[in-house]
Order: structure tokens, then sequence, then C-alpha cells
């Protein structure tokens, strides 16, 4: 084990940028930590230079309650297609980057998981079978087309692998802002590829922290938005060169413009670990996913 952590940003900044805008090897996934200094103008100028708003679907430049409607619009239309395109799109590492995800939280047998903004279900699915059949998983998410694929996708995973393999599992449609549940109701927690498209970041990472027990872990995989501007670059290149012009071919290319303006006004690592603070969260580490240092994992410990 490799250990460096990243100092914190002002917790100020980290506020501001989320309203408006190594360490371990965990199987294949291997993280790799930078130093992360605030770039917040340069983001800023990014997410300014879309060439024609229009074109994108989710509206990904405001934070409010119109934009969560678009943005819960923009993941029912791509339901159909979400599953086969991540496998295209990431060349299948979106699955060891959800594993790693849930075995940095400590998932195991006979835990009450959740995971917010399950989407088409692969964490919570994951989750139950880590938790087993004396365990249980809830899913929970705002796209109800979403929690029909991810119902039919349990129902082939029990099917395949069989039911004493795998936990309960409740899907919920619901609001990550305000999460249905009492205060420590879960053993662990994750949120993925969700935390960057809710409308109040900092009150989605205190709802996290709320329904977890003390001593839980949390984990917030994403896109990470790159403080390195080599990195940064190559990121924004793959998103328009390849990202794009395949989800044109499905139909769904407005929907997949989102990404860039969403991913640039997303919090950098330290701001994730500053916001997790401020939160609650005892301890916060943000690890940076390879290839590359495309991805990131904020892991929290309440």
């Amino acid at each position: 084990m490799h250990a460096r952590c990243a100092s914190s940003l002002s917790r100020t900044s980290a506020h501001e940028r989320a309203l408006g805008g190594r360490e371990a090897r965990v199987d294949s996934v291997r993280t790799n930590a930078r130093g992360v200094k605030s770039s917040k103008n340069r983001s800023r100028a990014r997410v300014t230079a879309i060439e024609d708003p229009s074109r994108v679907a989710g509206n990904p430049f405001e934070q409010n309650a119109d934009a969560a409607d678009e943005r819960r619009e923009l993941f029912n239309d791509i339901a159909p297609v979400y599953d086969r395109l991540n496998d295209a799109l990431s060349l299948g590492l979106h699955r060891a980057w959800k594993r790693a995800a849930v075995k940095w939280i400590e998932c195991g047998s006979g835990m009450r998981a959740l995971d917010v903004c399950c989407g088409s279900g692969d964490v919570a699915i994951k989750m139950s079978t880590f938790v087993g059949s004396e365990g249980s998983v809830t899913g929970l998410d705002f796209a109800a087309k979403q929690l029909t694929f991810a119902a039919e996708k349990e129902r082939e995973e029990r099917s395949r692998r069989g039911t004493d393999a795998m936990g309960k599992i409740d899907w919920i449609e619901g609001d990550a802002l305000n999460l249905p549940f009492e205060d420590d109701s879960f053993d662990c927690a994750t949120i993925a590829y969700g935390l960057r498209n809710v409308s109040d970041i900092p009150r989605a990472m205190r709802e996290l922290r709320r329904v977890v027990r003390p001593g839980a872990k949390v984990a917030v995989l994403d896109f990470n938005n790159p403080d390195d501007p080599t990195t940064a670059a190559v990121q924004g290149f793959m998103l328009d060169n390849v990202v794009v012009p395949i989800a044109d071919l499905n139909g769904v290319a407005a929907e997949y413009r989102y990404l860039r303006p969403s991913i640039e006004r997303f919090p950098r690592g330290q701001e994730q670990v500053d916001l997790a603070r401020d939160a609650g969260f005892r301890e916060a580490t943000f690890y940076e996913l390879q290839p590359g240092g495309l991805m990131g994992c904020l892991v929290c410990t309440k």
C-alpha cells in the first residue's frame, strides 16, 4: 500500500463550487493520488466554452430544481441504451471501478447497504452479492425507467447465480436530497455517477451521512474533474470525439453531451474531501483511478 493524501482546499471554495458548479490497489483498479491545486477560474472557463448549449440535454450549466427535472428526463430517456453504452464507452472498466467502490466501503455479509442514484442497478446488485442472503440492499433513483431496467437485471442475475447468493434488493424511486430513511439505517452506502447530477451537492452529502450508522463508510464514485491540464485535455478529447459520436449512433448524442460540462463544474478531489468534512464525516480520502486518473472515488467514514 502506497499512501499520500492531498491537502484540503478552503471550505468556502468547495461549498461554492458544489452549489455552482496513490493509496491502494483494489482488484484490477490501481489508484494514483496527485496533489490537487485549486483552479476554479480555469474550470469555469471550460464550462462556459460550450458552443451551443441548446444541443446539450439535462441542463448541466445550472444547479436548481428545474435542472434536476431535466436530468430526470435525461436519465429516463437513456435507460434503454445505458448499460450497452457504459460497456462500450469504458471497455467494461466501469465494472471494475464499481467493484472497487463496494470493496472500499467494506460491504460484507449480513449488512444493510444503500446505493443512492442507483441507475440500472450495477452497484446495488454487486452489493447484494457481498451482503449475501442474510443482508439486504436498497437501490434508490429518481428515474423510474432506470429502476425498471434495474429490477429486470436483478431477476436475470438471480436466475444465473441462485437466490442464496444474493441479498434482498428493494428498488425505490426517491430523491437523493431527501432520503426516505431513518437516521443510522445503513451499514454502508455508495453513490456512483450520481452526486455530480444532484442540484445541491452539500445537502446530498449530509443526507448520505445522516442515514448511515456511526463508523460506516460511504463511497462516491464518478468522473474525476482533473487538475492536471494534460489529463483534462485527454478527457475532453475522449468525451467529444469518442463518447458523443458513439452516443449519436444510439440516438442520444444530446444526452451524452451533458457529460463534459457536468464534469467540469463537479468539485475536484480535495474539494470533495472538504465537502465530506463539512457534511460531518470524520474521515475522507479521494482516490484517482487508473487508467489515467479519469475516474475518482471519494471514501468517507462517519
